[in-house]
């Protein structure tokens, strides 16, 4: 019999665990941090509750990254979560997994970090908006280039940044929890849900907005292809991301509130800046934007290096357009999938604010985890589902990874559903809602334009699985 995750058309595997961990660690601690802990703090309302909401982000991740290291080892194919749903008997959600990807996540993750690298320079730089903006786009520009035509030396560098970009971290956390003040976490917000007492409320909103925060987790299973004995090294990754990236966002948020009024940090463009200017004034507060600068960007980099194969994936399986597909001779990497990934996102930067993008980039995320761990109950009949790592009380938590994602996805529609948000006008509920509904006539328009590579790719798995 065939090796059951035989692929269509891969690159070689050239990246080993440390890698896989660097792409986790690396992409997940970047602009999230940095940009939604203001956010986080507004929706909370208070110190405490912002503490706790990053904490049950962290914790909600585990049954979904043990859900995610079972599917890895499983299905050790680029594209990821595209193999899963597909191989769960879901074509439609396979090719919408990627439509949300496009639209809501992954250009729209490029531009997140961007623009955070931007405010975090403007912060002590003085320079103009359209200055920094260039200076982002400058970035990704590079980026791109690195990672499409010298994987090899991208990847070296991603493994390089990651460990780089975890001390500055670290000593933010920790010098942070040395200047805490405690009369800073009897401070509330004035008319927020936690300072009305509303406790589930305000938490169930915090922790949706810690949602972008933690995104990235699962980052190595996009390149899973390209993963070195991923058996092993892929729930490695997944698991070690997840304990280490909570202890992380818990330490930075604790000192975060600790050191600054709620009511500030909840307003500031660069919240983390802002919150150490109370340590030494606006020295601090410029060096902890540099240190930001650099943590955020070495996760633009994971974000150009690994998100373009999921488009790649589809395009080769008949639900994306057909030239995505291709593989470059020359470089090994998808060099046409790349360059229209970073060029959408290069489109965002200068059209959109960070709060647009996280409000679409939560809700669409929230929908697609929720299904993606549904997958998991016709995944066990699959007769090539044959996992070497199996997520202990498996069915438990398939479950306990699909509720939380459920509730918070129902807790973001709350202003639709109560009217306080019209339907039909820009909000980005109404916009996730859009990328939802569209992706319908195109699945169908694929199905007929790319009937040919559907029946191939079909045929090519049944003979990996039966040896046909």
């Amino acid at each position: 019999m065939a090796e059951h995750n035989a692929t269509l058309e891969g690159m070689e595997r050239h990246l080993g665990l440390s890698t896989a961990i660097a792409l986790g660690v690396g992409t997940t601690v970047g602009s999230g941090i940095f940009t939604s802990v203001g956010e986080v703090a507004g929706t909370a309302g208070t110190p405490m509750l912002t503490i706790i909401a990053f904490l049950l982000g962290g914790l909600i991740m585990i049954p979904q990254n043990l859900v995610y290291a079972e599917y890895a080892s499983a299905y050790s194919e680029d594209g990821g979560q595209f193999v899963y749903f597909r191989e769960a008997g879901w074509p439609f959600m396979a090719m919408f997994f990627i439509w949300s990807c496009w639209w809501a996540t992954d250009p729209v993750g490029i531009a997140t970090m961007t623009l955070t690298v931007a405010n975090n320079i403007a912060y002590f730089t003085g320079w103009g908006d359209m200055t920094v903006r260039i200076v982002g786009c400058v970035l990704i520009i590079f980026f791109t280039w690195l990672h499409m035509c010298h994987k090899h030396a991208g990847a070296k560098w991603q493994d390089f940044i990651t460990a780089v970009k975890i001390v500055p971290f670290l000593i933010l956390a920790i010098v942070g929890l040395f200047f805490i003040k405690g009369g800073n976490f009897g401070l509330e917000i004035a008319g927020s849900a936690g300072a009305s007492g509303d406790i589930v409320t305000a938490l169930i909103a915090g922790v949706a907005a810690t949602t972008w925060s933690y995104d990235g987790m699962q980052t190595c299973v996009t390149m899973g292809g390209e993963i070195k004995d991923p058996e092993k090294n892929m729930p490695i990754a997944l698991i070690g991301t997840v304990l280490v990236v909570t202890l992380l966002y818990v330490m930075l948020t604790t000192a975060a509130v600790g050191m600054t009024d709620i009511n500030v940090l909840s307003g500031a463009d660069a919240p983390i800046a802002t919150a150490f200017e109370a340590i030494m004034g606006k020295t601090s507060g410029t060096v902890a934007a540099l240190l930001a600068v650099v943590v955020v960007t070495g996760s633009l980099s994971s974000l150009i290096m690994f998100q373009a194969r999921g488009e790649m994936k589809a395009a080769q399986e008949g639900y994306w357009w057909r030239s995505w597909g291709k593989i470059d001779p020359k470089y090994d990497s998808p060099v046409v999938s790349m360059l229209w990934q970073s060029g959408f996102a290069l489109i965002l930067v200068f059209l959109t604010t960070i709060q647009d993008l996280l409000g679409i980039f939560t809700f669409i995320c929230l929908v697609r985890n929720a299904l993606l761990f549904c997958a998991w109950f016709p995944l066990q009949k699959k007769e090539n589902y044959k996992p070497t790592f199996k997520a202990p009380a498996g069915a438990l938590m398939a479950i306990l990874a699909i509720v939380p994602s459920a509730i918070l996805a129902y807790g973001e529609l709350g202003g639709i559903l109560s009217g306080e948000t019209p339907l039909f006008s820009w909000n980005p509920i109404s916009a996730g809602l859009l990328v939802i509904v569209s992706a319908i006539p195109f699945f169908f328009y694929f199905k007929k334009t790319n009937a040919d590579i559907i029946e191939e790719a079909e045929r090519k798995r049944n003979a990996a699985i039966f040896g046909e």
